[in-house]
C-alpha cells in the first residue's frame, strides 16, 4: 500500500471521527445554553484561571460557600468546559486532516479547498466561542457561533461524502430536476435555524404558550425594529444572560419563528413528497423518506417545547434535529448533483 493511499484512508477515518465529533459538540452546545451555564466560565480559555473543570468547580464551589452568592452556581461551569474540550478535540482532528490534504496534494484523487475551508472556519468559531464569553453571550454573536457550528457540520458531512466517492450517479431525471426546489428547501431550512437560534440567544422560547401563533391579541403586540436590532441594544447590565429585550420585541421573534417552522413544513415537505412520488432508486426514495421523517419529527419537537415549556431533553432534540435535517437536504442536492461521465472529485 503506497504512503499516498494511507494518507487518504487516514482523512476518511479522520473525516468520520471529525462527523461524529462535531455532533457531540452541537450538542454540548444546546446544553450549555439551555442550562443557561454559558458564562458558567466568565474567563476563555481556561475557566477561572483553571483547565481543569474539576479544579474550576471545586473553586467556586468553595468560594460560593465561604461568601455565597460571589460567583455563578459551580455546577454550572461543568457543562461550559467539556464543551469547550471536545470543541477543541474538534480543532484538532480538522488541523491533521488539513496538514495531511495539503502533504497529499499532487495526488490526482487529493482536494485541499474544504479542508481548508474547515480549518478558517473552526478558528473563527473558536474567536466567536471566546467572544461569546468575553461579550457576555451578546445575542447575535451566540447566534453567528450556533449558525458556524452548523455550517461545519454541513462542510464536514459533505467532505466526509466526497472522500467515500457517495453516492454514485442515479439516473433518476425526475428528481434531478428538483434540485432548484432542493436549494429552496435548504434556504429555507438555514433561515429557520437561524430565527431559532435567535430565538434562544434573546432568551424568546417562552414568550409564546399557546398555539398556533401565540397568545390571543399577539398583533397588537409586535416590535420588529426591537427584534432584529443585532448590535447596539441598550441596557445597564454586564452581560446580556436572560434578554434585554422587552416583551413585545420578544414576542415578535417568536412569532417569526413560528411563521418560519410552517413555511419550512410546506417547502421541505413539498420536496420530500415530490422525491417519493418521482423517485424510481432506492437512493432517492430513501432520501425522500429521510427528509420527510427528519421534518416531522422536528415539527413535533417544535410544538412539544411548546406544550411542556421547554424542556431540555426535548430542546437539545430539536437542536441537533435542524442540523439533521440540514444536513439531509444538502447530502440531496449532492446526490442530484453528480455528473454521469466523472467521479465526484469537486473540492
Amino acid at each position: 500500500m503506497s504512503t499516498v493511499n494511507r494518507s487518504l484512508i487516514w482523512q476518511r477515518r479522520l473525516a468520520v471521527a471529525s462527523v461524529l465529533m462535531v455532533a457531540t459538540v452541537i450538542i454540548l452546545g444546546a446544553w450549555t445554553r439551555l442550562t443557561d451555564a454559558g458564562l458558567g466560565c466568565p474567563d476563555w480559555p481556561g475557566c477561572y484561571g483553571h483547565m481543569d473543570v474539576r479544579k474550576a468547580h471545586a473553586y467556586v464551589a468553595g468560594t460560593n460557600e465561604v461568601e455565597p452568592g460571589t460567583y455563578r452556581d459551580a455546577f454550572k461551569t461543568i457543562p461550559e468546559m467539556v464543551h469547550r474540550y471536545f470543541a477543541s478535540a474538534l480543532g484538532l482532528l480538522i488541523l491533521i486532516m488539513t496538514v495531511l490534504a495539503w502533504r497529499n496534494r499532487a495526488h490526482p484523487q487529493q482536494r485541499t479547498g474544504l479542508p481548508t475551508v474547515l480549518l478558517v472556519l473552526v478558528i473563527a468559531q473558536g474567536i466567536l466561542g471566546k467572544w461569546t464569553v468575553t461579550m457576555g453571550l451578546q445575542p447575535t454573536i451566540v447566534m453567528l457561533h450556533l449558525m458556524g457550528g452548523f455550517t461545519t457540520a454541513i462542510l464536514l458531512c459533505w467532505h466526509t461524502a466526497r472522500l467515500y466517492d457517495w453516492p454514485q450517479f442515479r439516473n433518476d431525471c425526475d428528481v434531478r430536476v428538483l434540485k432548484p426546489l432542493g436549494i429552496a428547501a435548504l434556504a429555507v431550512v438555514m433561515l429557520q435555524s437561524a430565527l431559532g437560534g435567535w430565538t434562544t440567544a434573546n432568551y424568546a422560547a417562552v414568550v409564546c404558550t399557546e398555539l398556533p401563533i401565540c397568545e390571543q391579541g399577539w398583533r397588537d403586540h409586535l416590535n420588529f425594529s426591537d427584534a432584529f436590532t443585532f448590535f447596539g441594544h441598550d441596557h445597564d447590565g454586564e452581560d446580556y444572560e436572560f434578554g434585554v429585550l422587552e416583551n413585545d420585541a420578544r414576542t415578535t421573534i417568536h412569532v417569526m419563528h413560528r411563521f418560519g417552522a410552517i413555511v419550512t413544513l410546506l417547502v421541505v415537505g413539498l420536496l420530500a413528497l415530490l422525491v417519493l412520488r418521482r423517485a424510481r432508486s432506492t437512493l432517492f426514495r430513501n432520501f425522500g423518506l429521510v427528509i420527510g421523517g427528519l421534518l416531522l419529527v422536528q415539527f413535533a419537537l417544535g410544538v412539544s417545547n411548546i406544550v411542556f415549556m421547554v424542556p431540555l431533553k426535548v430542546a437539545v432534540a430539536h437542536n441537533f434535529g435542524a442540523i439533521a435535517l440540514l444536513v439531509a437536504v444538502v447530502l440531496f442536492l449532492r446526490a442530484v448533483n453528480v455528473k454521469p461521465e466523472r467521479r465526484q472529485t469537486d473540492a
